[in-house]
Order: structure tokens, then C-alpha cells, then sequence
């Protein structure tokens, strides 16, 4: 009887591997030769079909988006074994992540291709990786499509729209976290841990014999050993494979209306950007950048050939990938200081040997002023300057730890949300902490992605012992997510919480005066207070502007009485330092 089952069971099992070799996973980019990009459901019910054919395969649904549906997350890998936290144990994993801007798709169609041929063997399948895509990321964006809105995009027929459900650009979403888009992406980020992130876009700020380049995540700013072997190793090899296979693949060519060959510096990728972010947590990143003028079938095979040498080279290199992000955490921690913000290294630069298109510039026919034209005839190689090394510009003393106060229970979630390790105070507990007064900051004067985003922001550092209560939050700066926590808590970072504007309650004053009331007052401080008084006529003396301002002379000596609230311009976020 047994030998009958077993039978069964193995001629059943040789008809369903017939079966699903023989099943039709054609996308509509191939069925239309090259023209169409798979609608946000075909794309869907695609990878659902894959899933159920291929037991490597598995698609979930997690969280929400802005578009009222999930975002889906579809993992492969070839031992059929989905757990991420005993996966990363041996397995090196690579996240893709798809349709961020939907009308650059050309990322979301090569990934179908890729992990259709790889689980029919089409492609050899990687030994030490598993792989993993977000199909389409911008999920409203993919839903709103048309054929227009990519002016100078060489196809597909339709394509989706760069703004989300509410508008956003999701590429810039990443830190402040705004759309539930943002927010369901940090969180597949920390279940799958990767150590290597691609980002698929398309680009167009010059014209160029290219159709793939590249934009790594800046090699100093990763830092370290991990920088080193981005910058010498990865990078190069991507190069050289993707040369043998005859793909042509440059540095993301950053210019705007001006000619190439003059030289441009590489793209720095703060962390309101996608591999900006990813940096933060010692993830090695990139994002690939076709160029849009060029046909979309080539673009879309580009990026296939692209992805398929990265995962040749994270599974060539898995041992060396594991070991120098282990120990970059402690690489980056054991530091006195961290840099905040980053300045090209004009001292050194790189040579490409470009492959560009002559152009001139010729008057226009429209406004009559100067325009650029290019000359796609006359193609050229030149060596051209290539500025990719960045040095420190702001650097800032490391704390032993950070305290916030628990109402701002804003930023306590998102700390939470990045698993940022924080321990509340049982007891109301006074401690003596250095502290940050916004000395100065500037403001955007148009809005930017929601926000009047702040920048060139400066700090005064004072001493003091202070106050904090049961319920206020003890955050370690020893722990996994020690970047995210310097690049959001400091101030003075690009894309800090106060540069995005999660602080502005304390920029504005709450209590103040009555002048008819303060004149009295402010003369007895200043006839008590002979420094002051020296201070204030020194003051009127030599500016002006202040001199002839009567309310901006009673608010000065305000702000230099006890009256002045302590908590104007007071930073809410107050540091521990090593002792």
C-alpha cells in the first residue's frame, strides 16, 4: 500500500513540474514587443501567479498606502524558506524596490522578467542570496496613469504619475516619513534587514549615448571599509560585467541643460532619499538611472542585465558583504565625532571616459535667448572630470545618549517605527545634560514636499542640570540604529526632524508684552543693570537698523530679562555626554 501512495505521490508530483515549465508567464512588455508597461493589477496578479506555480516564491501583503490598498513585498528564494530572522543568518538579502516614480517603470517590468527567468532557470539561481521586490511602491501614482506627463520620456504608451495618492514624491519621503506609503516601507526595511538595496528610476538632465548609469550611495559618507569596498570593488565589478555583456553603464550624469563633458560632480544622496536612508543602517545602495530618451524596450532590458550582475556579485562576495557590515556599526559608534553634512574634496577627482553627444548652443526660436541643442550624429568618447569624493563639512561630538521629553510623541514614533532602542524613565530623574539653543536657521520660501523645510541651521551649546519626568524617553546612541539617530536628533543635519519642521512650535514665542506696560519695567531693569544698559546704548550705537526700531529695542531688553520664556528657540532633544 505504501508502495502505492509513494507512486501516486511522484507521478503527481513529475505532472505538476511538466505543468508549471509549461506555463505562460509573458508580460505585457514582451506581448507588445517592447511598448507597454504592466498596469499596477497586472503586475499584482503576475507575481500572484508566479507564486503559486513556484514554491521559491512568496508574496505578502504589508501595510497600508496612501492609495487605501497595501503595498506587497514578493521574496525568492530557492530553498522555499521565508523567515527573514533565521534567513539573514546565512543568506545574503537583496531588496528591489519598483515604481517610487511610476512613470519611470522600467524597473518594475525588468523584475517581472527576472524573477520569472530565475525560477525557471532561465538565469542560474544565487546560492547566498535571496531576493526580494517591492513590485510598485507608489501604488496611487501607478493607479494615475496617462501618456502625457513625461515630457521628454521615449515610452512605454502609458505609465503612472510621480506624485502618490496625495501628491508626494515618495523619493523624498524617507526620513520624515509623512505618507503611509513611507511608513510601510520602514517597516518591510526592518523585517528584511538588506544588505543590498537597488532603487530602479529613470533619468534625463542631458543627453548621452548611455542607457544605464548609476547612482551608488556616496562612498565616504557610507564610510569606512564598507565605503572602500563599494567604491573599489562592487562598483567596478557592476562596471566590468555589465561591459562584457555590451552594456555601456556611466556615473549618474548630474547636470541640468548644461553639457556633460565639462565635467559634473556625483549626486549626494541625503536621507530623505531612498538609498540616503538605507545608508543610515549600513545597507550597501544604489540606484539605477536609464535614460529616458532611449527606447523602452533597451531601457527595460538594461535594467534586467543590471540587476541580474548584482546579484551575481552579492553572491560571489556574501562572506566579505556580512562580514564588513558586522563590524561597521562598531567602526562608525567607537568615533569621537560624527559628520553630518558632507563638501566635494576638491582635491582629488576621478576621469571618465565619456561617451557623449556633441552639442551646441544656438539662439532659440521661441524665447530668442540661448538654448542647448544636441547632435546625436556626432557622437564622442572624452576624458572628463569626475567629481566623486566628499569630505567632512559638519561634524558634531557624539553623546553617550539623547533624552526627549515624551510629548513629543511625534518623533517617539517614528524613532519606534526605524527600531530605535529607547528605554523610558520609571522615576522623574534630574540629570545633567548639554543642551541646544536655535541660534540661527533659514527657511525655504516656497513650499517642498508638505514642508517649509529649514536649512543652514545653527546651534549654541550650554550645560545645565535639568528636570525630566516619568515617561520621558532614554535613547542610547550604542545600539544598531546609531546613524538614524545622529542624522534625525541633531539639529543641524540636512535632513534632521527640526529641518523638517517637526520642531516649529518652539520658534515662536508664546508669552510676551504689553509695550505701555514693559517700558516702565525695562527702564528699571536697565537703570539696576549697568553691563546691561552699556550693552543695550552700544547696541543702538552701532546698528541703525535697531536704532530706529522702537519695538525691536523694548523686545531686545525683554529677551534679556527673566521674563523671556525659557523654552523660545529652546531645542526639546538634550544630550548625555561621555564623561
Amino acid at each position: 500500500m505504501r508502495k502505492i501512495v509513494f507512486v501516486f505521490v511522484l507521478i503527481l508530483c513529475c505532472e505538476t513540474s511538466q505543468n508549471t515549465s509549461k506555463l505562460n508567464f509573458k508580460t505585457p512588455f514582451e506581448t507588445s514587443n517592447g511598448l507597454e508597461t504592466a498596469t499596477y493589477k497586472e503586475t499584482i496578479n503576475f507575481y500572484y501567479k508566479l507564486a503559486d506555480a513556484y514554491p521559491e516564491i512568496a508574496i505578502d501583503t504589508i501595510g497600508a498606502t496612501d492609495a487605501g490598498v497595501p503595498l506587497h513585498l514578493v521574496t525568492l528564494n530557492p530553498d522555499a524558506e521565508f523567515n527573514f530572522e533565521t534567513l539573514r543568518n546565512n543568506k545574503r538579502i537583496l531588496l528591489i524596490n519598483n515604481g517610487i516614480h511610476p512613470g519611470e517603470s522600467d524597473g518594475i517590468d525588468a523584475t517581472m522578467l527576472l524573477f520569472r527567468d530565475l525560477v525557471q532557470s532561465e538565469i542560474e539561481m544565487p546560492k547566498n542570496v535571496v531576493v526580494a521586490t517591492i513590485p510598485i511602491y507608489n501604488v496611487g501614482g501607478s493607479l494615475n496613469r496617462n501618456s502625457t506627463t513625461r515630457t521628454n520620456q521615449n515610452g512605454p504608451k502609458a505609465y503612472g504619475f510621480r506624485g502618490n495618492a496625495r501628491n508626494y514624491d515618495l523619493n523624498r519621503d524617507f526620513i520624515k516619513c509623512d505618507t503611509k506609503n513611507a511608513q510601510t516601507f520602514t517597516q518591510i526595511f526592518h523585517t528584511l534587514k538588506p544588505d543590498v538595496f537597488i532603487d530602479n528610476h529613470v533619468s534625463n538632465g542631458a543627453n548621452y549615448q548611455y542607457t544605464l548609469t548609476h547612482l551608488f550611495t556616496q562612498h565616504n559618507k557610507l564610510g569606512d571599509k564598507l565605503g572602500d569596498y563599494l567604491h573599489t570593488e562592487m562598483m567596478p565589478e557592476l562596471e566590468q560585467k555589465l561591459k562584457e555583456k555590451d552594456w555601456d553603464i556611466t556615473p549618474y550624469v548630474n547636470v541640468f541643460n548644461s553639457k556633460p563633458e565639462e565635467g559634473f560632480s556625483q549626486f549626494m544622496d541625503y536621507p530623505r532619499y531612498s538609498t540616503g536612508y538605507t545608508t543610515l543602517f549600513n545597507t550597501l545602495g544604489m540606484m539605477v538611472e536609464t535614460h529616458m530618451l532611449k527606447p523602452y524596450k533597451k531601457r527595460v532590458e538594461g535594467t534586467y542585465e543590471l540587476m541580474k550582475s548584482m546579484i551575481e556579485i552579492v553572491d560571489t562576495d556574501a562572506k566579505t558583504i556580512k562580514t564588513l557590515r558586522k563590524h561597521m556599526h562598531t567602526s562608525t559608534r567607537n568615533n569621537q565625532h560624527y559628520t553630518l553634512d558632507w563638501e566635494l574634496d576638491t582635491t582629488q577627482m576621478s576621469k571618465l571616459n565619456f561617451k557623449g553627444y556633441e552639442a551646441d548652443i544656438i539662439k532659440s526660436k521661441i524665447t530668442g535667448f540661448n538654448r542647448l541643442k544636441y547632435n546625436t550624429s556626432q557622437p564622442f568618447t572624452k576624458t572628463i572630470p569626475y567629481q566623486n569624493y566628499f569630505k567632512p563639512k559638519l561634524k558634531v561630538e557624539i553623546p553617550q545618549a539623547y533624552i526627549i521629553p515624551q510629548g513629543w510623541h511625534n518623533i517617539i514614533t517614528l524613532l519606534k517605527l526605524n527600531n530605535i532602542e529607547m528605554t523610558a524613565f520609571k522615576n522623574d530623574t534630574i540629570l545633567d545634560v548639554e543642551t541646544y539653543h536655535i541660534k540661527n536657521y533659514k527657511t525655504r520660501e516656497t513650499p517642498y514636499e508638505g514642508h517649509y523645510q529649514h536649512y543652514d541651521t545653527k546651534v549654541e551649546t550650554s550645560a545645565k542640570q535639568m528636570l525630566f519626568y516619568k515617561g520621558d524617553y532614554h535613547i542610547k546612541t550604542n545600539q544598531y540604529g546609531f546613524r538614524y539617530v545622529m542624522a534625525t536628533l541633531e539639529p543641524q543635519a540636512p535632513d534632521s526632524f527640526f529641518n523638517w519642521n517637526f520642531f516649529d512650535t518652539i520658534l515662536q514665542q508664546k508669552e510676551g508684552f504689553s509695550p505701555y506696560v514693559w517700558e516702565d519695567q525695562a527702564l528699571e531693569l536697565l537703570n539696576t543693570n549697568p553691563k546691561l544698559k552699556s550693552a543695550f546704548e552700544a547696541r543702538k550705537k552701532d546698528n541703525p537698523i535697531f536704532s530706529n526700531d522702537w519695538y525691536a529695542q523694548l523686545d531686545w531688553l525683554h529677551k534679556q530679562s527673566e521674563n523671556y520664556e525659557s523654552a523660545h528657540l529652546q531645542y526639546p532633544v538634550y544630550r548625555i555626554m561621555f564623561n
